[in-house]
């Protein structure tokens, strides 16, 4: 068997299905995948020549986060808008994006700042929605994200100075360029229910469906989006979103804050998946998502950051902490959801939701080779007994060390080898002074 690398004297958490973990583990990388999973004492005749060896003593080796909704353009306007609900929030953003966005080369500048932030905490796979979201393909492809976007679809004039006529074209063009790229996942990416109305949804729709394309939407975020709907169309969000044929196992539902108990049942009918972004549902003060009772139902729940415009930050071990503990003090339970099941959300479940699982999501034989190297040797490790319990509740971002994506080694001993993160930081700083213009116009 042919082998490019070698990590051994790993704590190895596989995130499978049983949440194996091994101590002292190895794993073996071909080409793009994972060859082979073992004890490192199982390597003392393996050592073939041109083969890198990492020793990963005092390091936890796992699959790489799945963010499963983020919008990186908007590390642009960080910090900008503070103390709104949802509704006036965008209302006051919209106002700096309308000018900024109108130059696609912005949103790919903003794109390469979060994907510099999420590469250096160990995402490494993100669905992302955003203007121009072909430079945000292009941004991802140089940084070696695994990305998942599409085309937006919003009937106002957009943040992008596209109209409603150009949305369409704009999803059918991502799909012809890239759709036939395995690393890459292609969808449709409607904004929500109360900013594209029903022909533009079924339209969504029939596309991702045209082209075996994932289907994205925010949805139920706030008790105003849903009477907003209930005022439109005399019913609620997820029931709409039922009625045009949105709900599938394809379908990812970003929130849902604010749903009842037979819009839970509808989307566990149709096994649509839901993303839990706590801070920033915390934040703009949205509510607490019910996703135990949806978890209950059987319902793919993953975990998502939103945008660093709305949590300030894309930091998914803190939205792993988040998810893992405010829902046990909301329905006063502390079983209400395990380190385990919130790990899952943040790797597994993920995958799951992009109908990735066989390839993504676990360290396991023949998946992809996206992992990452959390250092345990600092004070906040130990002791360690569960090692699945200190991810969730004591690891940070910092303690990544290095995170490899198919292989490749994109974070390095803390550094980032893929992106000139000084270059990045100069040409966002000097842009601030235009994007604070732009808000006060």
């Amino acid at each position: 068997m042919s082998t490019d690398l070698i990590i051994k004297n790993a704590l190895l958490v596989t995130c499978d299905q049983r949440h194996s973990v091994l101590e002292d583990a190895a794993i073996l990388v071909s080409g793009n995948n994972i060859k082979w999973v073992g004890f490192s004492r199982e390597l003392e005749n393996h050592n073939p020549a041109n083969t890198e060896i990492i020793d990963a003593t005092g390091k936890i080796l796992m699959p790489g986060l799945i963010n499963m909704h983020s919008h990186c353009g908007d590390t642009l306007f960080r910090g900008l808008v503070e103390n709104l609900p949802l509704e006036q929030w965008l209302q006051t953003v919209w106002k700096s994006q309308a000018v900024i966005l109108r130059n696609a080369e912005n949103c790919r500048l903003g794109a390469e700042l979060g994907f510099a932030e999420l590469l250096l905490g160990g995402t490494t796979t993100l669905m992302d929605q955003y203007w121009h979201p072909d430079q945000t393909i292009t941004a991802a492809l140089d940084a070696g994200i695994r990305i998942a976007t599409g085309g937006i679809f919003f009937d106002p004039h957009g943040m992008d100075g596209y109209s409603i006529d150009h949305r369409a074209t704009q999803a059918h063009e991502l799909f012809a360029r890239h759709g036939g790229n395995e690393e890459i996942f292609v969808g449709t990416m409607p904004h929500g229910t109360y900013t594209a109305g029903p022909d533009s949804i079924r339209t969504a729709v029939e596309i991702a469906n045209q082209y075996g394309g994932f289907f994205s939407i925010h949805a139920a975020e706030t008790k105003v989006e849903q009477q907003t709907i209930r005022d439109r169309y005399q019913t609620s969000v997820i029931r709409l979103l039922n009625d045009l044929g949105a709900l599938s196992p394809r379908t990812t539902l970003a929130h849902c804050v604010h749903v009842d108990d037979e819009e839970i049942d509808l989307m566990a009918a149709n096994k649509t998946n839901v993303v839990h972004n706590p801070l920033s549902n915390l934040k703009l003060a949205s509510g607490f998502a019910p996703i135990t009772k949806m978890m209950a139902k059987g319902i793919n729940v993953t975990l998502g950051t939103d945008g660093a415009i709305s949590g300030n930050d894309m930091d998914m071990w803190f939205a792993m902490r988040l998810a893992a503990t405010i829902h046990k003090a909301a329905n006063e339970n502390p079983s209400a959801i395990s380190s385990h099941e919130t790990l899952h959300m943040a790797t597994l479940n993920g995958a799951r939701a992009l109908a990735a699982e066989d390839m993504l999501g676990s360290i396991e034989l023949n998946k992809r080779a996206d992992f990452i190297l959390v250092d345990i040797t600092g004070p906040h490790a130990m002791p360690m007994f569960d090692p699945v319990s200190h991810l969730v509740f004591s690891a940070a971002k910092s303690d990544v060390s290095d995170v490899f994506i198919s292989g490749r080694h994109i974070v390095k001993d803390r550094n980032l080898l893929t992106l000139n993160l000084s270059d990045i930081q100069n040409r966002i700083t000097e842009l601030q002074p235009a994007v604070k213009a732009a808000l006060d116009e």
